[in-house]
């Protein structure tokens, strides 16, 4: 059941500063570590663009971590977005029917979703296989990215069920990441993270790790939000076009960055028409010295229960319609909790 829920204050990335202290990275010397998050949102995405993005990763050495629908691909169903602001501009810029093709705009609408964990299981057990980190993405992509912000516990719950026991079914083993379709999550879907088990999440944008704390709960769950933008952002924006958001992007990650950073790619994009603008950003961080890891690796290279706790909730991100799961201040950051005992 979807039920309208209280709102609360937004959340700015662009103007609202980070958690201002930055933890102690004990468990590694310093490293640059930038981490590939790669959403698979489609079926289409998940037989072609993946195996394509394997080959790019083996070229250069790369690691990622791969996060999968696991249910009905509706991606048609996306046209309810269409009195959204931002939602048509976003779509004349990122070439929407060339990227997903029109048998998969019409997907949930005029022919019925197919299941993508079913037809394209194998598929997802030979990334695995191959060596790279698998997780949670969502169980139904457009469900879960247009109705997560308003729905309630029993709902949250009932889709995240789906999707982790549909992961247990392909792959044996529970799932020890997540995702979130679209960056959207609610209360409920972040609390769900410590009680499903998983590691940590990757389910916001924001600027380094943190511990998530929602109108002052906390939830020990680490999140690595992603840190800098997509593709599908920058495209068609301020002169950026496909021939140089490549070069654009290099120029934001010149400077090395301590907690590192966390880059999502969509399977459908760069695993597809974006392949080439892709493989420049493979070649380019190489060259500033990034190693390229999954988001598993930055996990690793950090002590989770000793990450800044920082506020969490909906906010805005240039170049995307709509609000998204934000990391914002840190939490009583201004209060000596010492001094107040």
């Amino acid at each position: 059941m979807v039920v309208a829920t209280k709102s609360r204050p937004r959340i700015s990335l662009r103007s609202t500063p980070g958690c201002t202290r930055i933890t102690p990275y004990a468990n590694r010397a310093f490293t640059m570590l930038l981490a590939l998050k790669i959403d698979v949102d489609t079926l289409r995405g998940t037989r072609d663009g993946v195996p394509s993005l394997v080959t790019l990763l083996r070229k250069h050495g790369a690691d990622a971590t791969f996060l999968w629908s696991l249910g009905p691909d509706h991606t048609g169903r996306a046209i309810r977005r269409v009195f959204r602001p931002g939602f048509v501009g976003k779509v004349r810029r990122t070439s929407v029917v060339k990227h997903y093709g029109v048998t998969t705009l019409l997907y949930g609408t005029l022919l019925p979703g197919p299941d993508i964990g079913r037809r394209a299981a194998d598929v997802m057990r030979a990334v695995r296989d191959d060596g790279f980190e698998v997780g949670i993405h969502t169980w139904d992509h457009i469900r879960w990215q247009d109705g997560v912000g308003a729905a309630d516990a029993e709902w949250t719950r009932a889709e995240m069920d789906r999707a982790c026991q549909r992961f247990t079914d392909i792959f044996g083993a529970a799932p020890k990441t997540h995702g979130a379709a679209g960056w959207q999550m609610n209360v409920h879907a972040l609390r769900l993270t410590q009680r499903l088990g998983f590691d940590y999440c990757s389910d916001g944008r924001g600027t380094h790790p943190h511990l998530p704390v929602w109108n002052a709960e906390l939830i020990r769950c680490p999140q690595f939000p992603t840190t800098l933008p997509t593709l599908d952002e920058l495209i068609g924006r301020e002169g950026i076009t496909e021939g140089n958001v490549a070069a654009h992007l290099l120029e934001r990650t010149r400077e090395s960055n301590a907690p590192g950073h966390v880059f999502t790619l969509h399977a459908e994009l760069e695993g597809r028409r974006l392949a080439p603008v892709f493989e420049q950003l493979l070649a380019g961080w190489k060259a500033q010295g990034w190693r390229l890891v999954s988001t598993r690796t930055l996990y690793d290279s950090v002590q989770p229960m000793a990450l800044p706790r920082c506020e969490t909730g909906p906010g805005e991100v240039s170049g995307r319609s709509g609000t998204l799961l934000v990391q914002g201040p840190e939490f009583l950051a201004d209060v000596d909790l010492a001094a107040a005992q």
